[in-house]
């Protein structure tokens, strides 16, 4: 579906604005002269510099409005869908990281739960056309079978990051069958890219390496993540954004496809969908950086998954897209925008 149809008057609220693939996206909807109501809580969890950074990019577009706002304050949420009455919003603000939440919980519930369910309460109250939210390919949890199918049942989540996310899902799935509201959520492969997370394993390591400091490499280097480049990741939402979701009174469980439904509900993969084994990430790493790592091999550690790959069918039969960008290329990029922030 063409996304012309959006009427360039459009409204369009973005949780998470300042973080990676918010500001991003908010990036690109920018460039193509839609209004953007960024909302962020600017917490610390990784450099708030970078977030300021990103912030200040986005602020010298005047079709760019910003509010810092908690997501799990609800008087705020409910203040800004009051004033502004957005078409659609896409809720990308979320507590991050499978090992955080291991050692800090109670993060995820503010965040994740307690702000998602202010955030389906105020579309409720101030219907909008179209609400997008990120899950995750944590949710697949201990999935042995790969390519991971949103048609694969994701019962099993191996951290809590992954079961806020699962449960963002069935939160989204019930406010759509209660309130007509429809909702598209986007499980998200291992996002990388310039202006990325400092918490992410390639940032890290991109730094460590360039310090001559040792990297820790999880159970030895034989694990396998689908690693999506930025770009596709929002190229992908941009492309979802008016193909807002119809209930389907004829589907059937037993037939049809588990990531939709008799409600106005979706589920979408956006993956690479193409592995790549961390020692061979490393080794690319090493190639545009033109130095070696000094490794540290390490057993697994509690809450990680031994891969993650996407089955992105659905994203090419429904917008005729895949992400596509190599490991190569995507972390030639990274590694020209490291080196220029940080003035290497």
């Amino acid at each position: 579906m063409d996304t012309n149809i959006i009427d360039k008057n459009t409204k369009i609220l973005m949780t998470g604005a300042a973080g990676f693939i918010g500001f991003h996206l908010s990036t690109l909807l920018l460039d193509h002269d839609y209004q953007v109501i960024g909302i962020d809580n600017l917490n610390d969890y990784y450099d708030p510099k970078l977030k300021e950074n990103r912030l200040k990019q986005l602020q010298t577009n005047n079709n760019f409005i910003f509010h810092k706002v908690d997501l799990k304050d609800k008087s705020d949420i409910d203040n800004i869908f009051e004033n502004y009455k957005p078409d659609y919003v896409i809720n990308l603000a979320a507590q991050a990281g499978v090992r955080y939440s291991i050692t800090n919980p109670y993060a995820y519930v503010d965040s994740n739960l307690i702000g998602f369910m202010n955030i389906l309460e105020a579309c409720r109250n101030y219907p909008v056309k179209h609400l997008l939210y990120a899950s995750s390919s944590s949710v697949y949890g201990g999935n042995k079978v790969a390519p991971f199918s949103t048609n694969h049942n994701v019962d099993h989540p191996v951290s809590l990051y992954a079961a806020t996310k699962k449960s963002n899902e069935l939160m989204a799935h019930t406010y759509s069958h209660l309130y007509n509201i429809p909702t598209t959520g986007l499980r998200f492969f291992t996002v990388y890219g310039p202006w990325g997370r400092p918490d992410m394993a390639y940032f890290s390591f991109t730094n460590n390496i360039l310090e001559d400091k040792t990297i820790n490499v999880f159970n030895h280097g034989k694990m396998e993540r689908d690693f999506t480049y930025v770009d596709d990741i929002v190229e992908g939402i941009y492309k979802l954004l008016p193909l807002a979701p119809k209930s389907n009174e004829e589907w059937d469980e037993v037939k049809d496809d588990l990531s939709s439904s008799f409600a106005p509900y979706k589920i979408y993969n956006i993956g690479n969908n193409q592995p790549v084994q961390l020692e061979k990430f490393i080794s690319v790493l090493e190639d545009k950086l033109d130095k070696k790592a000094v490794k540290n091999y390490m057993d697994m550690q509690p809450g990680d998954v031994l891969r993650t790959y996407a089955d992105v069918s659905d994203l090419e039969k429904d917008i005729d897209f895949k992400p596509s960008t190599s490991i190569e290329d995507g972390l030639g990029k990274f590694v020209e925008w490291y080196k220029e922030y940080y003035k290497i």
